[in-house]
């Protein structure tokens, strides 16, 4: 059973395989542990999010064999699954990705040779979006005050260039505008659901799993 260190080396082994680095640490891992299901995502916050609902659930995904792996763009999604998927190391695939970002999945299950079994969940815009939208505004709002964060957002929101956005994607764009801030509401927002307000992405994500 793999605990969340051997799981994270298992991580970094496979985004450095990615990266052009030898692929036999990786294998070795996959073996070891073992790992069962891959878990692509185009980024850190949508792992924090997920690996929150889990917890929130009582899962621990790493000792399910599950790899939670934000691959730093939903770019590289064809390259992750061609080497983790039934052409490369074997492993289930499944992930999470932008409305938009959508024919980067397909093209990628497709070349990695992943059957109609190999599912992934889309959000509309993205999952801060999800989120937020899943709170509604005046949480949220309420949430960004009890991190600490009201004055920043005040500043920001009398930027010009929010004048005409709505409320749901004032706060979206404030979520990105400080290094660390997505991820760490991506863990906040999730932890602030009821639990029949799970964005219907997510909560099908991690019922796939």
């Amino acid at each position: 059973m793999a605990d969340t260190g051997d799981m994270g080396a298992f991580r970094e082994a496979v985004t450095a395989w990615a990266a052009g680095g030898p692929g036999d640490p990786a294998r070795e891992l996959a073996e070891q542990l073992p790992v069962r299901t891959a878990v692509l995502l185009e980024g850190p916050s949508d792992a924090a999010a997920v690996n929150a609902l889990a917890e929130s659930r009582g899962r621990d995904l790493a000792a399910e064999g599950v790899c939670v792996l934000p691959m730093g763009g939903a770019m590289s999604v064809a390259r992750f699954a061609g080497l983790l998927g039934p052409s490369g190391l074997g492993v289930r695939l499944t992930g999470l990705c932008d409305e938009r970002e959508r024919g980067f999945y397909e093209r990628g299950w497709e070349r990695a040779g992943a059957g109609a079994e190999q599912e992934f969940f889309v959000c509309a815009a993205d999952l801060e979006e999800e989120l937020i939208r899943a709170l509604g505004v005046p949480r949220v709002e309420q949430l960004v005050q009890a991190e600490g964060d009201l004055r920043a957002l005040q500043i920001f929101l009398r930027q010009p260039a929010q004048q005409s956005r709505s409320p749901q994607q004032q706060l979206r764009r404030f979520l990105g505008t400080k290094k660390g801030r997505k991820i760490h509401y991506g863990r906040a927002l999730v932890e602030a659901l009821d639990a029949d307000q799970v964005p219907a992405p997510l909560d099908d994500l991690l019922a796939h799993l």
